[in-house]
Formats: structure tokens, sequence, C-alpha cells
């Protein structure tokens, strides 16, 4: 009888590490060309790239206390990241970023995500779960109102180098 042959293991976030910063840094350039061109141009997609995904900016995150980011694993490969942090509002942390590879939408993984931040998030004292969403972003608007957001205002954010994001900022008890 010969053994069966074990499951290839399924999402799992790590914590970041410096590391981990050049994984994050591809990951987000393939994430994110494959779906906000459609939304903002590939000139504001790599002004945006560039100082989120810096080292200096990404060292923000080791062994902060008030902001997490962790690399998604999938079948023990890369495939996306998250980041949220304290919003300065009592009792409200922000979801900053949940991505993974389109080929993994639609599989519960970013539900998986959400759900860990929501359990620190209560950990943390925290009752009020917010995030920013660009209003042409209709996908990923619509999971966040499917799982409980709804429309806090409507806010535009000046990013610099003549370049806006014109976001619903929504919000959902936890």
């Amino acid at each position: 009888m010969s053994a069966s042959p074990a499951s290839p293991p399924g999402p799992k976030l790590t914590p970041l590490t410096p590391a981990h910063f050049d994984t994050v840094a591809k990951l987000a350039r393939e994430i994110w060309l494959a779906h906000y061109t459609a939304i903002i141009s590939r000139e504001q997609i790599e002004y945006m790239l560039g100082p989120r995904f810096s080292a200096e900016n990404l060292g923000k995150y080791v062994g902060a206390h008030d902001r997490w980011m962790y690399v998604l694993e999938v079948d023990g490969a890369p495939s996306g990241y998250l980041s949220y942090a304290l919003s300065g509002k009592p009792r409200e942390i922000k979801l900053e970023q949940l991505y993974l590879l389109p080929a993994l939408h639609g599989r519960g993984i970013g539900k998986y995500m959400m759900g860990v931040v929501e359990k620190h998030a209560r950990e943390l004292g925290c009752d009020t779960l917010m995030l920013t969403v660009n209003k042409r972003n209709e996908k990923a608007a619509g999971v966040y109102r499917a799982s409980g957001f709804r429309v806090r205002e409507e806010a535009v954010f000046d990013i610099g180098n003549g370049y806006v994001m014109d976001d619903y900022v929504m919000e959902k008890p936890i």
C-alpha cells in the first residue's frame, strides 16, 4: 500500500522581513500592472509603485507595533501581500493593501486575508475597519460591499506629480 501524496499547503501569511522586500515589490508590480491599467495610467502606477515598495518604506512595517505587513504564499509560492495599520482614530484600523495574483481570485483567499485583519483588529480593541478604494475599481468596491463595508465618504487625495486618487472611504463594524 503506497502512501497518498501530501496535499499542497493552502494560503499562508508570513510577517514581512527584509528578505521579503524584493518579492513584495515584484508581486506588487505584477498585480498592479495586471489590474490598475484599466483604472489609472501606467505612468501613475509606476509613480506609486516606486516609493511604496522601497526598502525604506517597507522597513517601517518590520517590528512595528502600529502597522503590519504579511507576504501571502499559496501552495508554497509567493502569491500576494497584505498590510494594515492603526488609523489614528480611536478603535479604528485601516486596511492599506490586500492583493493577490489574479489567477487566485475567486478562491476565498482574499476573504481569508480579510479575516486575519479583522481578528487582529478585534484583539487590539478596534471595532471599525476602514479602507480606501478607487471609485473606478468597481470589482474591489463590490467585494468590499458584499463583505459588509459601506461608503463613509468620497475623497480625492493629491499624491503628487499631478496625480490624484479619487476614492471611496469605506468602513465596516467588526
